[in-house]
C-alpha cells in the first residue's frame, strides 16, 4: 500500500514538473505563476504546494532534473573513443552526435533559461554545468589522455585538448543562436560541415605522427 501511495506522489510530482517547465522556458523565473503551472498540470495550486515547498523548490527541481540530459554526453564519449583504431572516423562521429544533441533546442532553451537565471541562483548554475557540461568535458579530458598512452594522440594537457576540440564545434553556433534563439535554422548538412572542420582542425593540432 505504501508503495503504491509513492508511486502516486511521484507520478503527480512529475505530472506538475512537465506541466511547469514550459512555462518557465517561455516566461522565466519571475514570470511564472503557481496558478498557470496548477492549471496545465491540471491539479489545485493546494496540490503543487503539496509537491514543492514554493516556486523557488519547484525550478530548482526542474533544472535538476535536466541534467541527465547532457550526462548523456559522457557516455556518448565514452563509446565513441574508448577503444578507437580509427580515430579521424571515430572523432568524426562523436563530433556530429556532439553537435546534434547541443544543438537540439529543447537543450538550447534550457542552457539559456539557466544563464538568464544565473545571478538569481548562482549555486544551481554552477551544479548544472558541472553536473552535466562539465563532465563530459572531464570525460573527454580522460579518453584524449588514453589516446595518447596508445600513440594515437600528442597532448600535454588533454583537458585543455579537450576544451579544444569542443570548442572547435560549438564557439560559433552556440553563441549564435545564444543571441538569435532556437538553432533549428542550423541544418544537417551545415552541422555535419562544422563537425567536419572542427575534426580537422584538432587532428592537425594533436594528431601523432602516425594517424595524422
Amino acid at each position: 500500500m505504501a508503495a503504491e501511495e509513492d508511486g502516486r506522489t511521484a507520478r503527480k510530482r512529475r505530472q506538475i514538473m512537465e506541466a511547469a517547465l514550459p512555462v518557465f522556458l517561455r516566461n522565466g523565473y519571475v514570470g511564472t505563476s503557481m496558478d498557470e503551472v496548477a492549471s496545465l498540470a491540471s491539479v489545485s495550486k493546494q496540490t503543487v504546494y503539496k509537491h514543492f515547498t514554493d516556486k523557488e523548490q519547484l525550478f530548482t527541481s526542474i533544472i535538476m532534473d535536466t541534467t541527465g540530459q547532457v550526462e548523456g554526453l559522457a557516455k556518448m564519449i565514452i563509446s565513441a573513443l574508448e577503444d578507437s583504431d580509427d580515430l579521424e572516423k571515430d572523432l568524426g562521429e562523436l563530433a556530429r552526435q556532439f553537435l546534434a544533441r547541443i544543438m537540439r533546442p529543447d537543450i538550447l532553451r534550457l542552457r539559456r533559461l539557466v544563464i538568464a537565471e544565473a545571478d538569481r541562483f548562482p549555486d544551481l548554475g554552477r551544479t548544472w554545468y558541472a553536473q552535466g557540461f562539465e563532465r563530459s568535458l572531464k570525460t573527454m579530458s580522460t579518453a584524449f589522455e588514453r589516446l595518447t598512452e596508445r600513440g594515437l594522440l600528442r597532448t600535454d594537457d588533454p583537458a585543455l585538448a579537450a576544451e579544444h576540440f569542443v570548442g572547435l564545434l560549438l564557439w560559433i553556433p552556440v553563441n549564435k543562436v545564444m543571441f538569435e534563439g532556437a538553432g533549428d535554422h542550423y541544418t544537417d548538412a551545415e552541422l555535419e560541415r562544422l563537425a567536419e572542420a572542427g575534426v580537422a582542425a584538432f587532428l592537425r593540432a594533436y594528431a601523432s605522427s602516425g594517424t595524422a
